[in-house]
């Protein structure tokens, strides 16, 4: 059955919505990194499981720009894609305000750049290692997302929302102390918006949208074209 536009923007709406009142609400919440990188996986593996053969379950603006640039999804289809999943992060981050109490809502789980003390002095990520970490970070969750859920050969697409949620838990196991781990414009906007705190806003945008583009071009480049070369060939 082929879904309307109307029904594939709404499938981009609540998952992007979930990602961001779950995973935010897991930080305001006072979970700790383990907890939150579940929290987070888990919204998205969920949603993917629910909603992927709905609209394909992109969730994030850096995977449809990515699916948008390998001509997998049509322009319009894209924009509304990504006005839908940008709307969910602003609606969810609005009623986390409305929601929680007053004294927790902090910084709304606004992503941020690390920093701390070491044997000897202090730390602290400059915008532009944050930048190359969102940026690989994001290059593995899209490269997972190309592997298992748009690649129709791939022998693991019936697990592909639990390898897109376990990738964005270890991607924030690793990077959620240094960047706070978006890889996805999305879940950085909403909270953002809401809070109005646009600090590193580059941070948010380049990174995971030169990942996610860079992850979609590799596979498809080097994986779903020349396979589709041999297939017209033989």
């Amino acid at each position: 059955m082929e879904h309307t536009l109307g029904q594939r923007a709404t499938a981009e709406f609540v998952g992007a919505f979930t990602l961001v009142f779950v995973g935010a609400g897991s930080i305001l919440a006072g979970g700790d990194l383990v907890a939150v990188g579940l929290a987070h996986g888990l919204a998205i593996g969920v949603m993917v499981a629910a909603a992927g053969g709905i609209s394909g379950g992109h969730f994030n603006p850096a995977v449809t720009i990515g699916v948008y640039i390998t001509n997998k999804i049509e322009t319009r289809a894209a924009a509304i894609y990504i006005g839908a999943q940008l709307a969910g992060g602003v609606v969810a981050a609005l009623l986390l305000r409305v929601a929680l109490p007053g004294a927790i809502h902090g910084e709304l789980g606004v992503p941020a750049l690390g920093s701390g003390d070491v044997a000897g002095g202090t730390w602290s990520v400059t915008s532009g290692q944050a930048i190359l970490i969102e940026a690989i970070l994001t290059f593995f969750l899209v490269f997972v997302i190309f592997g298992t859920a748009i690649d129709e050969e791939s022998p693991f697409g019936g697990i592909a929302a639990l390898a897109i949620g376990l990738t964005i838990t270890l991607d924030i196991m690793m990077g959620g102390p240094l960047t706070g781990a978006a890889m996805n414009p999305a879940r950085w906007f909403g909270p953002a918006l809401a809070g109005g705190n646009w600090s590193d806003a580059l941070v948010y945008i380049l990174g995971p949208v030169f990942g996610g583009g860079l992850a979609a071009l590799t596979y498809d480049g080097v994986i779903l074209r020349p396979r589709q070369k041999d297939a017209s060939a033989a």
